[in-house]
């Protein structure tokens, strides 16, 4: 089974992922964690140019290619081993993301990042991805506030950097294409305790996993 974590900056995805990781574990699942881009060794390159406070002058066409490579070497070396291992395994952002930040936020065509994205992935599409929803506001003076604490500002910074107009954007990109793939995308508000947000986490898993069953078993 293979679920991915969406959402803005600043949303606790990484807390979230850490509790489904434990959950899953406690219930005799065997889970692997990953994350976009940087899951692969080539990824972990590609992470440093995409992400750091020097690559502002990035195109939004070379910023698309970028993450379709890491996302094609993630898929091969990574994730579809895993799937056919039998794993659990859980991604701290994938294809959706590039659908809505380049497409919803630097303005490039959906339906043709879709397509690419369906090249990239080679079929391997989440079985269930959770889109963590919060106000562009608040997520982001979060996810200000974690890389000052890390002293990621500069290796990791970019996207915090954007302006409040492109999250906004992002934001309402994401609640539209998860209107678009409501099948897959199951959108949890990410403005209450962590708790209560796990507890919707865990029932939609958990209510997944018992679907696959039934249909597989």
């Amino acid at each position: 089974m293979f679920i991915t974590f969406e959402g803005i900056e600043g949303t606790g995805k990484t807390t979230q992922i850490k509790k489904l990781t434990a959950f899953l574990e406690e219930i005799g699942h065997i889970v692997e964690v990953t994350l976009e881009p940087g899951g692969s060794r080539i990824g972990k390159e590609l992470r440093k140019i995409l992400l750091n406070m020097d690559s502002t002058d990035i195109t939004g066409q070379c910023e698309l290619f970028l993450y379709l490579a890491d996302r094609a070497q993630h898929v091969g070396q990574v994730i579809k081993p895993a799937v056919d291992a039998g794993k659990i395994i859980i991604s701290d952002r994938f294809a959706d993301s590039t659908i809505v930040y380049q497409g919803y936020g630097r303005g490039l065509d959906p339906k043709l990042l879709r397509e690419l994205n369906d090249v990239a992935v080679s079929g391997n599409w989440p079985d269930l991805t959770i889109l963590l929803d919060i106000e562009p506001e608040i997520g982001l003076k979060r996810a200000m506030t974690r890389n000052l604490q890390e002293n990621k500002m500069q290796a990791e910074g970019r996207f915090e950097a954007e302006s409040l107009e492109f999250h906004t954007r992002v934001r309402e990109g994401y609640l539209t294409w998860a209107a678009l793939n409501n099948d897959r995308i199951v959108v949890v508000n990410a403005d209450q305790t962590p708790d209560e947000i796990f507890e919707e986490i865990k029932a939609k898993v958990v209510e997944r996993i018992k679907g696959d069953y039934v249909t597989n078993g």
